[in-house]
């Protein structure tokens, strides 16, 4: 599992001109799904998500985590994320979990957010979707399961 997390001031999805998907301050996140992803390494990943302390405290450092600062998250189902890109010029994404074994994890995965009290916003899963946001800080964090746990 790969998440690509920005710290926003605000963000929004977009589907047919349409807004899905909105938040304030908070986390658009980015979530990306390989062979072997299962509801135990989602929790670890929400786990290490909702605690990053990558919010401003009064001294101006990085010191406060999600729940710390009641923030919101904007999921955004991302297969390309396990884009692999060493031969040729045409990605491959074998690595990138089907969309049969995805998007039961994605449902997963922003139930169990509001289920840690996050408000959760989200884009449509293999939609063609615009995201919209401004980047605080800029902060962009990657986490991958394969590297923490």
């Amino acid at each position: 599992m790969k998440l690509v997390i920005q710290k926003v001031k605000e963000s929004s999805v977009t589907i047919n001109q349409e807004v899905v998907g909105e938040i304030g301050e908070g986390l658009m996140v980015l979530v990306g799904f390989t062979n072997g992803d299962n509801q135990q390494i989602i929790d670890k990943m929400i786990n290490k998500l909702i605690h990053l302390r990558i919010f401003i405290d009064e001294n101006e450092k990085m010191n406060l985590s999600l729940l710390d600062v009641k923030g919101s998250i904007l999921s955004i189902s991302q297969f390309t994320l396990y884009a692999d890109c060493k031969k040729g010029r045409r990605p491959s994404f074998i690595d990138a979990a089907r969309p049969e074994t995805a998007s039961p994890l994605y449902d997963y995965f922003n139930e169990a957010l509001v289920a840690q009290g996050i408000k959760v916003e989200k884009g449509v899963f293999g939609a063609d979707m615009k995201v919209s946001l401004i980047n605080d800080g800029p902060i962009t964090i990657v986490l991958d399961s394969q590297e923490l746990f």
